[in-house]
């Protein structure tokens, strides 16, 4: 025989391009066949050349097609065709047209096919041959009172078989009478779908069953070789799914007996090329019996060359060309066939195993494969970007894993499968694993319903795909932007990455946190009420945002300027920088974890006092929790790095605030108990919330053990002379220490930090330049240079004050989608009183509401409901009650007095 030249592949997929490999290292050019609706498989450009084929007829029946192939090899000058496995491998009409055509079939000859592909035929040979067969019938003809009286003399259970092809396809046990007609018609349905030919039989079922094959290859000179034996009992509707060689549970005497029956019947029909004689092996007697031939290369034919060292798709081919077996395997005789290590294949299939392996289909969007020592792949559509059709079989890539004993290659294998990486479609990787590791396979006990018989096999937890997530949701905010920010202004082009100013000193000096880590809480206070000097609270991590920039600043951006902090500025008395709404944005819309910011924080400013806000028994949330919720927070807070709670209650009731303040006492951090200043002290229609109220809840904190009294004025309602006025009464009458908050929405927050400044207040709020004024609180460098040279200097450096306010003000660049809008301030304030904190949030509400427009008439209708509700006192929770009702108002067009009618 001439050597061949050029061969087509009338196949698709993975087994295509195998064919394709082996025929390029042996220098043969190669000719792919595609349907219309796989344009797109890797196989059509492996080859050399492809052509389309079967115009007008479906995507299975066109590499169906006997007149289809023969029309392309003839085209392209082929002069040999090899068929893979499937499809047309095991039809001799293939082989006949090939003979005609003179076109060289790669293949054993059409009578060998005739007389094993038909697998009630192959039964007939296997006896001539001396080999135990499964009492089974003949081909089943359309008579179904003939077929039930030869399923009586086979007796049930019993399995029906196609006569023609594999794969499972056509099979299905029968456990009684009653199915027998309802199985027979639909094996029928699916083989003829299949292969073109629905004929099948009967065959008695072994309960507890091993399936063993015997791979054979034998040349055109009577020579036959058996490449030893593979496992192949892991199935799943007799669908292979773990392929092992040799299989590990046979003695050197059972490995030595099966593969002589399974040589006994390729040379009972002097078998050429490559094929595989299947057995089942009885679990309880050991026996092996007969049950079909493939006249083809298998799926699981790679276990066997890494196992032996032989090509078996070369073999086919230079067999094909006349060469004798010596020559075809390397190997001088079937003595020298010998057995090294052990190999497992794995089928990576894109279904879904926990939808009843449904398979999936779409585009793979990641692809990510394994490789290292002893893995193989074999893949036909294996990579991103590929388009997986539902016309075609489910099976994406074959793993396979060698190694010198079972253990490893199983260890190797699993090692394989958990680097994978396969996104878009659903694949049974996991389910794989799982089986892996189950005790049964390790133990060599499973049998051919192992997997129908153990139901923990699907117990496993689905791939989160974090990098596909992270990559779609990167893709989709820079086409489509992000949904909170569309439609807003973006930052300008050129801004810069913001740098922190470089730090004074390598070690920060010691600072209000030393005080109290070496001498405690009561000595802070104490200490506190012996400096002439302000102290100051720097807000600019917490409300300084969460009153400009609807508290939408990242850990980062905090986490990057904290050193200069501790550095630059040891004088400050505490940096807030936690609590209040930053707990709820930190995990809802920055997809952060806010305790990782605080423990970042901590470690980085380890001078200095943190400081939180917490809303009483509502803790950092929106409703009352449990106490002993709010205590285990607290706790937590403590133990991450929180020094100084800061705890009210939205309606200044105490006994709402004595769990929190037990439990921030427990942990021995710093207790400021706050009032919450609403109204105006000398407005006698006010007189609700007059001095009086405010020194009487002062002398009830102080009884409740708090170390500082908090003046938390959340919406900048308290004028210079308010200011004056109760910081010199709580001073008086209950000597705590004052810390004073404002807002500046008025613009007047200055003014009345230096009126509570003449009155003796201890400590104030201030934000840093770039994130100070409006909503947010007063200027500190303002409020440091105004009492620079007075009894009450602060002693801040400004110079370091104003290089970390330069630094925010590269950071608020980038936040410009969440601005308040609001460029001036505002008297409009004392109409609403709506706190700072919730200014940007509201107007944030408003704008998805489409009522940014109407922003007056909410701020007017926030006013009427609060005095609807009483003339309440307005902060988180409170102000969001008003403030939703307000919202709900206006968008109905409704009216306080509508509500109250």
């Amino acid at each position: 025989m001439a050597d061949i030249k050029k061969i087509l592949i009338a196949n698709r997929g993975e087994i295509a391009i195998r064919v394709m490999r082996a025929a390029n290292e042996l220098g043969k050019r190669t000719v792919g066949i595609f349907a219309e609706e796989d344009k797109l498989c890797l196989h059509r450009f492996k080859a050399d050349e492809a052509y389309r084929i079967g115009k007008g007829l479906g995507p299975v029946a066109a590499y169906l097609s006997i007149d289809e192939v023969i029309r392309v090899a003839q085209d392209s000058g082929a002069d040999a065709i090899h068929p893979g496995y499937g499809l047309l491998s095991e039809n001799p009409a293939l082989v006949e047209a090939c003979a005609e055509a003179g076109i060289t079939f790669i293949g054993p000859k059409s009578e060998t096919m005739r007389a094993l592909g038909d697998k009630a035929s192959a039964r007939r040979v296997a006896i001539k041959a001396g080999v135990p067969v499964i009492p089974a019938s003949d081909v089943l003809g359309n008579d179904m009172e003939l077929v039930r009286k030869q399923a009586e003399e086979i007796g049930y259970p019993m399995m029906l078989k196609a006569s023609w092809g594999g794969g499972g396809r056509g099979m299905r046990p029968i456990m009684s009478p009653d199915e027998l007609e309802e199985k027979v018609l639909e094996g029928r349905r699916e083989a003829e779908a299949a292969f073109g030919n629905g004929e099948g039989y009967l065959e008695k079922m072994i309960q507890r069953a091993r399936h063993v094959e015997v791979q054979i290859l034998g040349d055109s000179r009577g020579n036959i070789y058996h490449l030893w034996e593979r496992d192949c009992s892991v199935q799943r509707r007799n669908q292979k799914v773990v392929e092992r060689a040799p299989a590990p549970y046979l003695s050197g005497a059972q490995r030595e007996r099966l593969a002589g029956l399974g040589k006994k019947i390729a040379e009972e029909v002097s078998y050429e090329c490559a094929g595989t004689i299947e057995f089942l092996m009885d679990m309880d007697s050991g026996e092996f019996y007969f049950i079909e031939v493939n006249p083809r290369i298998q799926v699981e034919h790679t276990v066997t060359e890494e196992v032996t060292g032989i090509d078996i798709v070369q073999a086919q081919i230079l067999i094909a060309e006349g060469k004798g077996l010596v020559e075809a395997t390397g190997t001088a005789s079937q003595y020298d066939v010998a057995l090294n290590g052990h190999a497992i294949q794995c089928r990576i299939t894109t279904e879904d195993p926990t939808n009843n392996f449904i398979p999936d289909y779409g585009r793979i969007a990641a692809y990510r494969g394994a490789n290292g020592m002893g893995i193989r792949l074999d893949g036909g559509t294996a990579y991103s970007g590929a388009v997986i059709t539902r016309y075609y079989d489910s099976l994406l890539e074959k793993v396979t894993a060698w190694a010198p004993t079972p253990e490893a290659a199983i260890a190797r294998m699993d090692r394989a499968l958990r680097e994978f990486r396969i996104r878009g479609v659903s694949t049974n990787i996991a389910f794989v694993e799982n089986l892996l590791k189950h005790p049964t396979f390790r133990n060599n006990e499973y049998h051919t319903r192992f997997i129908d018989e153990t139901p923990g096999l699907f117990d496993f937890k689905p791939r989160r795909d974090r990098a596909t997530r992270i990559l779609t949701y990167l893709a989709d905010v820079t086409v489509n932007g992000h949904p909170e920010t569309r439609d807003r202004p973006k930052p300008p082009a050129s801004l810069r990455a913001p740098a922190p100013p470089p730090l004074q000193a390598r070690e920060p000096a010691q600072g209000t946190r030393d005080l109290l880590k070496n001498k405690g809480a009561e000595a802070v206070a104490s200490w506190m009420l012996e400096q002439e000097r302000v102290l100051v609270t720097d807000t600019t991590m917490r409300d300084g945002p969460q009153s400009l920039l609807a508290t939408r600043m990242r850990s980062i951006d905090m986490i990057n300027v904290a050193p200069a902090y501790a550095a630059n500025l040891p004088g400050l008395f505490s940096v807030e920088c936690w609590g209040g709404a930053t707990f709820d944005v930190a995990y809802r819309f920055l997809h952060e974890c806010p305790w990782q910011r605080l423990r970042d924080l901590r470690a980085a400013m380890p001078n200095l006092l943190t400081q939180m806000l917490v809303r009483g028994s509502n803790a950092v949330g929106y409703t009352n929790y449990p106490d002993n919720v709010v205590r285990f927070f607290i706790q937590r807070a403590a133990h991450n790095g929180v020094d100084l709670f800061r705890i009210f209650d939205p309606l200044n009731w105490i006994e709402n605030m004595r769990v929190s303040m037990d439990a921030v006492l427990d942990t021995g951090s710093i207790l400021e108990a706050a009032i919450c200043y609403t109204g105006d002290i000398h407005d006698p229609d006010r007189a609700k919330y007059d001095l009086k109220y405010y020194v009487s809840m002062a002398r009830e904190l102080k009884e409740a053990g708090t170390h500082v009294l908090g003046l938390k004025d959340m919406a900048g309602l308290a004028k210079p002379a308010a200011a004056r006025a109760l910081v010199k009464a709580l001073k008086e009458e209950v000597g705590l220490p004052v810390h004073f908050h404002t807002h500046d929405t008025a613009g007047i927050a200055c003014a009345s930090i230096l009126a509570a400044s003449e009155a003796g207040v201890d400590v104030v709020d201030c934000a840093m330049d770039a994130l100070s004024g409006n909503t947010s609180q007063a200027t500190l460098g303002t409020v440091v240079e105004a009492l620079k040279g007075s009894e009450r200097d602060t002693l801040l450096d400004i110079g370091a004050i104003r290089e970390i306010s330069n630094y925010w003000e590269g950071v608020r660049g980038h936040y410009a989608a969440f601005e308040s809008g609001l460029q001036a301030p505002a008297s409009e304030v004392y109409l609403h009183e709506m706190p700072g904190g919730q200014f940007t949030n509201l107007k944030a509400q408003a704008r998805s509401l489409g009522l940014e427009e109407r922003w007056h008439e909410v701020a007017h209708a926030y006013a009427d409901v609060n005095r609807m509700f009483g003339d309440i006192v307005k902060v988180t929770p409170t102000s969001k009650v008003v403030g939703d009702m307000a919202l709900m108002l206006v968008s109905q067009g409704l009216s306080v007095e509508d509500v109250l009618d």
